[in-house]
């Protein structure tokens, strides 16, 4: 079974030789088979997105090697490593277009890496297309192709994001915070389309978040991280049986400090 993501000793320092130096990733490794659905917690600064940026090459890494299906992709451009990825950041503004209509912001990601020509026009078998995966969202937004995406609420547009993300089933889904600016009861609905999209397509996939609940009740597998690294990788029933006293008990003995987050305590 081949891995879909392999990370060996991954580094990376900000602001290197300044006052303001953070080494953000200390020789992180990960390896994900496929299928694999992994929350990641940690604290603020513990090198959770900044993994997740690594991986969609937002910036070099100073040392270390990222291999997506069996493809080095540690030099490629963010642009290049498109075609492996799926991403939906943390503001459900930055998936979509405003003022492009549902359909076409569908259309863009279901041709995303394409090498025809760009025609604008949607045909018929595209639109049914399109409806068909918007009625799985159950939000009744398969009625609604020609809305522009601005008129969208937060949840809707991060459904909607998370669709465009999926459409192309990628290696790899990079969920990050992705329901964070969302209130509580829409944040369950996403993850719940999370869940469903990630599942139908058999897609491996890793969430940041900071809802320690959260992380307990989706995915296979839960990864903690502090100070760069990973310190604690958790799977299959001893994660099904975690609770959130659990995983801070674990943070202390891990890092000899106590959990200071009151947004993950709460949430």
């Amino acid at each position: 079974m081949e891995n879909i993501l392999e990370i060996q000793n991954l580094h990376k320092t900000f602001n290197k030789g300044t006052i303001n130096e953070k080494v953000a990733l200390a020789g992180v490794n990960l390896t994900l088979l496929p299928g694999d659905f992994v929350t990641i917690i940690g604290g603020n600064g513990a090198g959770k997105s900044t993994t997740l940026n690594a991986i969609a090459g937002v910036w070099d890494v100073d040392e270390g090697k990222i291999i997506v299906d069996g493809a080095d992709i540690t030099r490629l451009s963010e642009h290049k490593r498109a075609r492996y990825l799926g991403r939906v950041f943390q503001d459900p503004m930055t998936g979509t277009a405003a003022t492009m209509s549902i359909e076409e912001n569908m259309a863009i990601a279901a041709r995303r890496g394409d090498r025809r020509g760009f025609r604008w026009g949607i045909t018929k078998k595209e639109r049914e297309y399109y409806k068909e995966h918007l009625k799985m969202l159950d939000l009744g937004l398969e009625d609604r192709l020609s809305t522009k995406v601005g008129l969208l609420s937060g949840g809707q547009r991060q459904a909607v994001t998370l669709l465009m993300a999926a459409l192309k089933k990628p290696k790899l889904l990079l969920l990050d915070e992705h329901t964070a600016a969302l209130d509580p009861k829409t944040a369950a609905k996403v993850l719940e389309i999370s869940d469903k999209i990630i599942a139908e397509n058999h897609l491996t996939a890793m969430m940041v978040t900071h809802n320690m609940k959260d992380a307990i009740a989706h995915g296979n597998r839960l990864i903690m991280m502090n100070e760069g690294k990973i310190i604690y990788d958790v799977s299959g029933d001893e994660k099904k049986k975690l609770h959130v006293s659990d995983l801070l008990a674990k943070f202390e003995e891990a890092s000899g400090t106590e959990f200071a987050n009151d947004r993950m305590m709460l949430s």
